[in-house]
């Protein structure tokens, strides 16, 4: 294997709490130098617990593998001089301060790309550099406020927000695909650019067939529970035990899924033949698959289901997916760091065939790597774009 893909660009990481930071993790993962600069207090998720490994709180280690700490208090001269000397020397700078809140300290676009015109300068915010630019930008309101919460939960309940922060992690995965892109133009012009990610752009285009519906069919979705708007079966069904997964995505698959539950004439009824006709008649299809589920366990189906060829799962709890990959063979927990710093976290998603990928650094404490840091960044000389 070779060094990671990215090895040699410096990451000057601004960014706190989750998109910008789970966007640094990433480019570490491949082999970036990251180095994560925090104020006095540090990053916000250094103290959301519970829960937590030891003191550490597990939001912040899951997010901060592969990179350097250094405290810098931005309101002291000194410190912010440092802080434009990182980003004269780096390749990529990434921040989610609210628009143009670095530019007092010398650390807007503009500035440090007259100091670094090769610079790749990330930002992510809320709601863009216009108009939005005074509204804080949190996951949460970015679900109520882009529609996802309507499309979430019972039809006949109150709308709901997803398990996770979905749109601050959509919008880190925005920030890498914009990074590499730009590291890519500026590789074959010499020029850097800003990249700006912003949650509401990432949450219109994440919710793909939903919102194509309004902007290419005039509809306005709303929920359904756990119902797909355009497929059936596609949603939870109960089993002997617990509900199963069944997503038959095509015509095949649903008579693959007819033959295994003993019921082969079913996939041959006018009404269920064809994709169209099981979603408008699902209120009579249901039952019939649900008599025949109720005959095993989700587990048992999902082993017999899965060797002809037709999607389905049971519903885990996060442990059991964890097995689940375990069982796969994709060994999803590695170990960052060696002896009593090392710390269990998922596994980076992407495999390569040539390039390595890079677990050595466990997240750091605040300002870890300060002083090697003060001391790099002090002496003369150093090129930018990530040469000095």
């Amino acid at each position: 294997m070779t060094a990671g893909p990215l090895s040699g660009v410096l990451v000057a990481d601004f960014s706190r709490v989750l998109a910008g930071p789970y966007a640094t993790m990433l480019l570490a993962d491949l082999g970036a130098e990251v180095v994560k600069v925090e104020g006095p207090k540090g990053d916000d998720t250094r103290s959301w617990t519970p829960p937590a490994r030891g003191e550490a709180a597990t939001y912040y280690l899951g997010v901060n593998r592969g990179k350097r700490s250094i405290a810098l208090d931005l309101r002291d001269e000194e410190d912010a001089g440092l802080a434009r000397e990182l980003a004269r020397r780096a390749d990529v700078l990434i921040e989610n301060f609210k628009p143009g809140g670095l530019d007092k300290y010398g650390l807007g676009f503009d500035a440090v790309l007259e100091a670094n015109p090769g610079i790749v300068y990330a930002s992510i915010s809320g709601f863009g550099s216009g108009p939005g630019a005074k509204v804080p930008g949190y996951d949460l309101m970015v679900q109520a406020m882009s529609g996802l919460m309507s499309l979430t939960g019972d039809p006949e309940g109150p709308p709901y927000r997803a398990g996770i922060s979905v749109f601050d992690v959509m919008a880190g995965n925005h920030a890498v695909i914009g990074i590499l892109a730009a590291l890519r133009h500026r590789d074959a012009t010499g020029r850097g650019q800003h990249v700006e990610i912003n949650l509401l752009s990432s949450a219109l285009t994440a919710m793909v067939n939903q919102s194509s519906a309004y902007v290419a069919g005039g509809v306005v979705p709303f929920r359904m529970g756990n119902a797909h708007p355009s497929v059936f079966p596609y949603e939870p069904l109960p089993a002997a035990d617990t509900d199963l997964i069944v997503a038959t995505g095509n015509d095949g698959q649903f008579r693959k899924l007819c033959e295994v539950l003993g019921i082969p004439e079913v996939a041959d009824d006018p009404r269920f033949a064809r994709n169209a006709g099981r979603t408008a008649n699902r209120e009579e299809l249901r039952p019939i698959l649900v008599d025949r589920l109720r005959a095993k366990t989700a587990v048992e189906w999902f082993d017999l289901l899965v060797e002809a060829g037709v999607p389905s799962g049971p519903i885990n709890t996060v442990d059991g997916g964890f097995a689940m990959a375990e069982r796969f063979g994709l060994d999803p927990v590695v170990a960052v760091g060696e002896g009593e710093r090392a710390v269990p976290t998922t596994r980076h998603p992407i495999r390569f065939s040539e390039s390595a990928l890079t677990y050595e650094l466990p997240p750091p404490e605040l300002d870890e790597h300060g002083a090697e840091l003060r001391a790099w960044l002090s002496e003369p000389g150093g090129e930018g774009g990530g040469r000095g």
